[in-house]
């Protein structure tokens, strides 16, 4: 059986991974209750995109060479983020609109684009190109420079547990929830989680903030933290599965209140998806694939710690927060998609946002090789293989004990 598509005759198969592929790729709106929302507006968003562009040319004050550049950088993002939402596609979800997926889509682009054009410089070009960004990088130095880790781990005491109760702490608990929200897998979450705490232990002779006594390691940061954050997202999970999803239009709710909260249920999912990242019948490439992606994750990690101890720049610095928290942001359609692929036998491809994402983890990672050649050169052959071994047989016996 066949079906027409444009000039083309396609076999039913081939209609069937086009619409799958679309599914994660290019996410419709169904029921659209507020047409105005979901029109395209081309014509206006052109307009108004050509008047600002002459507003901000022909208005302001060009004397400041510094200040030219950085109102030229941020026109250049806004309007290619304008391009992102009439070319790019929606992704894998639809809420809270369509269009601040596909621009976050484009912010991952021009993230893709920067780290290419980093690697292309040297390292006295990248430097000022930080001092630019911000004169008082400078004068920062390295968190292993001017602190001590894993000190008299014999000494146990209430005022030394409570003092690790921190903003990183915190951080670790909520950027844990998230997680669990993503994956939504106990299993994957606590192997993700106890892995991690594995690499700290062989990367510990390249990042020496690694060093942790095991108390902390083992009690804060698995048990309390890491696991108290998967429970939460996991448990949240739970609750978003037994809901039921049936969204009224706007138009047919006639309260004030009722009008206010639908409007604030725009931001939550208009679905939810139960996963299943194995089974008994799991192929050999979808197990394959599951490592795969715990390695990409890994790498991710490692790769915020090796960026602020390369490039110098604290933790607390608008660098290293801005960039977790939009990897967090791109990481949601990318893991919706990931999973479509292993899963789903009619998708064929990865998904666009899960293809950049894969290669900003990989530029991240080159570019740390790159300017760190010093540190990387200090590196253990040994730990980085017995790691890989490790990983390999932890993930392995786990995925064996969840078939039994």
């Amino acid at each position: 059986m066949a079906s027409s598509y444009g000039s083309q005759t396609l076999s039913k198969d081939d209609v069937n991974y086009r619409m799958h592929f679309r599914m994660i790729n290019e996410q419709q709106v169904e029921d659209i209750t507020i047409d105005f929302f979901y029109k395209p507006h081309t014509i206006t968003l052109l307009t108004c995109t050509v008047l600002s562009l002459m507003y901000f040319a022909f208005t302001r004050d060009e004397g400041n060479p510094d200040s030219n550049v950085w109102v030229g950088l941020i026109l250049v993002i806004s309007f290619f983020l304008v391009i992102s939402v009439l070319a790019f596609p929606n992704g894998p979800f639809t809420r809270p609109h369509p269009a601040i997926w596909r621009m976050v889509f484009g912010l991952s682009v021009l993230y893709f684009l920067f780290l290419v054009f980093i690697i292309f410089l040297n390292w006295n070009q990248v430097k000022a190109l930080m001092y630019w960004l911000d004169p008082n990088l400078r004068y920062a130095k390295r968190e292993a420079d001017i602190m001590e880790y894993a000190v008299n781990c014999h000494v146990i005491t209430w005022e030394r547990i409570l003092s690790h109760f921190d903003i990183f702490a915190f951080s670790h608990f909520w950027g844990w929830g998230m997680k669990a929200l993503l994956i939504r897998s106990y299993g994957l979450c606590w192997t993700i989680s106890i892995t991690w705490e594995l690499t700290e232990l062989f990367f510990m002779h390249l990042l020496p903030n690694f060093a942790e006594c095991w108390w902390d390691q083992v009690i804060l940061d698995i048990l309390l933290c890491n696991g108290g954050g998967i429970w939460l997202g996991m448990t949240v999970c739970r609750f978003l599965e037994m809901r039921t999803y049936h969204w009224a239009s706007i138009k047919d709710i006639h309260s004030t209140t009722g009008k206010i909260k639908r409007a604030v249920l725009q931001f939550t999912p208009a679905s939810w998806t139960y996963v299943h990242w194995f089974d008994p019948k799991s192929s050999f490439q979808r197990v394959t694939g599951v490592y795969l992606f715990m390695i990409i994750w890994q790498l991710t990690e490692l790769n915020t710690f090796f960026l602020k101890h390369i490039f110098v720049f604290p933790a607390c610095h608008a660098l290293s927060w801005c960039r977790i928290l939009f990897i967090g942001v791109i990481t949601a359609p990318t893991v919706r998609q990931y999973y479509a692929y292993l899963t789903d036998t009619q998708c064929k491809r990865v998904g666009t946002q899960c293809w950049v994402f894969g290669a900003i983890a990989f530029l991240e990672a080159l570019a740390c090789i790159k300017f760190g050649q010093d540190l990387f050169s200090k590196t253990q052959v040994l730990y980085v293989f017995l790691w890989l071994l490790c990983l390999v047989s932890y993930f392995f016996t786990l995925f064996i004990i969840s078939l039994l």
